[in-house]
């Protein structure tokens, strides 16, 4: 990035972009793995809605074809279009009750329809929480508690929330409504109106239960608004225009969902329940002049985000949002030159209403190249004659997706390097979720009333925890893989061969079952690799890839409180699973209102073989947030991730032989 002053250069440069860009997404040929086309999605709404005329629809999604058959075409010298059939899996309510719809679009038929009777309930769609938000806003209950408050009800405001489980043996499909203020602010979740419960029947659309527990001042809308035009000068200026400049345009090319980019070739498509999947990710290796296989699939399978305040209002507070309200179906368009660099290209996503009619989020993915001034490598040797210094900056390829779930906005960011790394970045920012409270000092508060910090007057920012859960198929130069546990060990020097008292070593296990492989990542004296055991480097060592968590946070609840029970998944960091196409999601297929008897805790009982296997790992990625006054009124972001790393799969340094990128000549515009 560069200081700019020219508006003329800026317009240049849109015009190089502009027409790059154009030339970047190709028409191709139909991939196995590609999502539901607007076209297909309009099918299938005909052929459910056929059987089921008062259908309502919770989720849509590519029910693709088994491994087998996607990897045997994958192996062809030259990819022709993939023969198999073309289906859909649809989640669906009808008479109150839960359907689960696979359709063949090939044949234009309903291959199955089958009613599911466990517990939990399917993703929410949209309309239908904004028909369940506006049902307070016509009751006549509601209305008096409003008054009650000196409340304008012309600036109330609702959204839904989930109810979680709590031990009933038997729930309906309800939700609870909670509402705040707006006057003079749009940052409503600022402005509480705490001690008002509305719950909502989803099916019967109607409210079924109203309590109004109690009145607590609703905090001051001054100070809350976070737009640009809503500041008080003066403002800080200090940071100079800027932009990114690619005159040859971009490196990487878009043909349909495939993405080909330096020694990187992977598929991206949208789902509206995880939002972006990553699949057949393979890099180049120069030395055997082939691409080889790191990643069958990955995605975002559960994310878990509890609360901490035990009391009425909030207890139930513990979201599975992938689940419950979908990480796609909360996507956001991303802006140009703000939520992407100017070098962005932006893809569009699919999803279904809930009458099953197709509806689109543009640009809901972004896809540049960044180069932030990092260094790929580099080396310095002054003892040589000319200070010799070799250095290779990092270009990498990030795909990023933003979604708002709620109050909390996620910024997901794959990011391929050159090296081999794939790089996983969760980004938080948004509003916090806060509780109203008579109280405007914190020597007030009581610490078994508050659950959280006095972010502000009246306002307390609620502790809670974020769990993101990443399925990742890992297939390292093909199926069969282990995954490897390295544990770093003291040892201490007994002979006097030595004056060391101590060093350290790797003392190396293989994860036989899935017992073996529930790891709890402490602070790095254990290193996670997946090995392919049948393929060796030159010098004899498994070819492999390793697991580097970011900042590591785990569950600090009990085992057996509900809503762990619900979020298993975070009682550790990593699990490992035999391939399972069936087993999609770390917190099972239906989330809302389960009791939690299809989650990955479940499955590991089992305690399958895993050694040598087709392989998942499972990797869940934790931030405790205990929220600071910087939070408020809207939180600064914080990042946390993981790095999946080359580790004995190349023969030597698969950047060695990168070219520095050429420089580009600025327009000389002094005049």
């Amino acid at each position: 990035m560069h200081s700019m002053r020219s508006p003329n250069l800026s317009f240049i440069i849109l015009l190089f972009l502009s027409f790059h860009t154009s030339l970047l997404v190709s028409t191709h040929k139909l991939h196995p793995l590609d999502p539901l086309t607007p076209f297909e999605l309009n099918q299938l709404q005909t052929l459910v809605k056929k059987s089921h005329p008062n259908v309502t629809f919770h989720y849509v999604g590519l029910d693709e074809p088994d491994k087998h058959e996607i990897l045997s075409w994958m192996s062809r010298t030259r990819m022709s279009d993939f023969v198999g059939p073309r289906r859909a899996f649809v989640i669906a309510r009808a008479d109150s009750k839960s359907h689960e719809i696979v359709v063949d679009l090939s044949k234009k038929l309903i291959l199955s329809d089958k009613i599911y009777y466990g517990s939990g309930y399917p993703m929410l769609n949209i309309e239908e929480q904004t028909i369940a938000t506006e049902l307070p806003l016509q009751y006549a209950p509601f209305k008096a508690s409003i008054a009650k408050r000196g409340l304008k009800l012309s600036e109330i405001v609702c959204s839904a929330f989930t109810n979680g489980w709590y031990g009933a043996k038997h729930t309906k499909r309800v939700i609870t409504i909670l509402c705040y203020y707006l006057d003079g602010t749009i940052n409503f979740y600022m402005r509480p109106i705490e001690g008002i419960m509305v719950t909502v029947d989803l099916d019967e659309m109607r409210i079924v239960d109203y309590r109004d527990r109690q009145i607590v001042p609703v905090p001051k809308a001054d100070g809350t608004d976070y737009r640009e035009s809503e500041q008080n000068p003066p403002f800080d200026t200090r940071i100079k225009s800027m932009t990114i400049l690619q005159p040859d345009g971009p490196s990487f090319t878009i043909d349909g969902h495939r993405v080909r980019w330096a020694n990187w070739d992977f598929h991206l498509s949208f789902d509206m329940r995880v939002g972006p999947i990553i699949s057949l990710a393979s890099i180049y290796d120069h030395e055997l002049e082939k691409y080889r296989r790191v990643l069958y699939k990955g995605y975002i399978s559960e994310m878990f985000v509890p609360y901490q305040d035990i009391s009425e209002e909030w207890y139930y507070r513990t979201f599975l949002d992938a689940g419950e309200f979908g990480l796609g179906l909360s996507a956001m368009p991303l802006q140009p030159s703000t939520d992407c660099p100017k070098n962005a290209v932006f893809l569009d996503g699919y999803y279904t209403t809930r009458d099953g009619t197709p509806a689109k989020t543009s640009n809901v993915f972004c896809i540049f190249e960044r180069y932030a001034g990092d260094v790929m490598w580099r080396h310095s040797e002054p003892a040589l004659p000319g200070d010799v210094a070799e250095v290779r900056p990092d270009v990498t390829l990030v795909v990023r997706l933003v979604t708002t779930v709620g109050n909390y906005d996620y910024i997901i960011d794959w990011e391929f390097k050159q090296s081999g790394s794939i790089k996983v970045t969760a980004s938080l920012s948004g509003i916090l979720a806060v509780k109203a409270t008579p109280y405007t000092h914190k020597d007030q508060l009581k610490e078994e009333e508050s659950f959280g910090t006095l972010v502000a007057e009246n306002t307390i920012g609620t502790r809670h925890d974020h769990f993101l859960n990443f399925y990742l198929d890992l297939d390292i130069d093909g199926e069969a893989n282990s995954l490897t546990k390295s544990h770093l060990k003291t040892v201490r020097v007994s002979d006097d061969g030595s004056p060391r008292k101590s060093y350290w070593t790797v003392v190396e296990e293989v994860a036989k079952t899935e017992s073996d492989a529930k790891i709890r990542v402490n602070s790095g004296s254990t290193e996670i690799i997946v090995v392919n055991p049948n393929k060796k480097t030159k010098v004899g060592n498994s070819i492999g890839y390793r697991l580097i968590p970011g900042s590591v946070a785990g569950s600090l609840l009990w085992e057996d409180d509900y809503e762990q029970i619900r979020g298993a998944f975070s009682n550790y960091h990593v699990w490992v699973t035999p391939y399972n196409k069936s087993e999609k999601y770390a917190g099972g297929l239906y989330v809302d209102q389960s009791h939690g008897d299809d989650t990955i805790a479940k499955w590991t009982l089992r305690d399958r073989e895993i050694e040598n296997k087709d392989i998942v790992v499972w990797y869940t990625l934790g931030v405790h947030h205990a929220p600071i006054q910087e939070d408020f009124p809207i939180m600064p972001t914080l990042s946390s991730g993981f790095e999946l790393r080359p580790a004995n799969f190349f023969e030597y340094n698969p950047v060695l032989k990168v070219k520095t990128p050429k420089l580009v000549k600025w327009v000389n515009c002094s005049a």
